[in-house]
């Protein structure tokens, strides 16, 4: 399934083909019209401090690694009717 090959993204180096930019993937959406976006972290500056993470389109990523930096969580949706709220309207992480 195509969601899950995107989804399979997360925890992934990669590269931007146009910019080089490289670093973690630690978001991936989905958007109405189709088109699939990641988040790249890229790691620390030379201080120590967080540099800013930026979107990509995943078809313009290239996989640099196929093992994620840390265990992806099996995300599992709760049984909610649209529009209702509450707790168990998050996503649940379930171990594997």
């Amino acid at each position: 399934m195509e969601v899950d090959k995107h989804i399979g993204l997360l925890g992934l180096r990669v590269r931007d083909k146009v910019t080089g930019f490289e670093g973690v993937v630690t978001t991936v959406g989905f958007e109405l019209y189709g088109c699939v976006q990641a988040v790249v972290h890229p790691g620390l500056d030379k201080d120590g401090k967080p540099r800013d993470s930026t979107w990509f389109d995943v078809s313009r990523l290239t996989i640099l690694s196929d093992t994620p930096v840390m265990d992806v969580p099996n995300f599992v949706s709760g049984p909610v009717a649209r529009g209702e709220q509450g707790g168990d309207s998050k996503p649940l992480m379930r171990s594997v």
